[in-house]
């Protein structure tokens, strides 16, 4: 069986294109995403790698270290991550796992035989600094990603593990967020200054609490 939300996020030690690290001990205190690639010079996977590299600050703003994992070897990793540099006119400074023995791909789930018997399917995996998965996302091999929507995610995730609230669909930093049903709309006056908007007893606007 897959994992599941709220399990904890296997730990492993792996060899990276940025040294060997430990998983766990990596995230320290922060959120991570372990996101893996069906392999190596590969025309989607290398836009992926190139367009993670781009956000790479946007990352690091939120706290969160990003892994990618292909069951090619290092010296494969290192010769593609100079093919993304120049092809999509970035650095990538963040590790890619040499998973050749597929130890984390089998801790993760990452290969489904139906779709193929050796190369990762495209998942994503969002761990929070209690190292739970906190979201999945699997995509097939000739869908690429996108790390907006990732971003997006992540934002929710930060802001809703720290207020009594949750985001609606197509939500965006910034805007409106749902009180959730657990606090009465009393309750939920006293805890949100900004207004409290009723559209029904149950659906409940307020202003995102964390800005000003």
């Amino acid at each position: 069986m897959g994992l599941r939300l709220g399990d904890i996020a296997p730990d492993f030690k792996a060899v990276t294109t940025e040294g060997e690290i430990n998983f766990h001990e990596y995230l320290g205190n922060g959120w991570g995403i372990l996101f893996s690639h069906p392999a190596d010079y590969t025309p989607v996977c290398t836009t992926e790698l190139g367009k993670t590299a781009l956000l790479q600050e946007e990352f690091r703003k939120r706290n969160v270290k990003v892994l990618a994992v292909s069951v090619d070897p290092l010296d494969k990793h290192l010769g593609w991550v100079k093919d993304i540099n120049e092809t999509q006119h970035v650095e990538v400074h963040f590790p890619i796992i040499a998973d050749e023995d597929r130890k984390v791909a089998t801790l993760y789930d990452m290969i489904h035989p139906n779709a193929s018997e050796t190369f990762t399917v495209r998942s994503l995996f969002v761990i929070g600094p209690d190292k739970k998965i906190k979201l999945t996302i699997t995509y097939p091999a000739s869908t690429g990603r996108n790390f907006y929507e990732v971003l997006r995610v992540i934002d929710s995730l930060q802001l809703t593990a720290n207020y009594s609230v949750a985001t609606p669909a197509d939500w965006k930093e910034g805007e409106d967020v749902i009180v959730v049903p657990a606090v009465s709309t009393e309750d939920a006056i006293k805890k949100f200054p900004k207004g409290v908007k009723v559209i029904k007893p149950y659906l409940r606007y307020t202003p995102q609490p964390d800005k000003a």
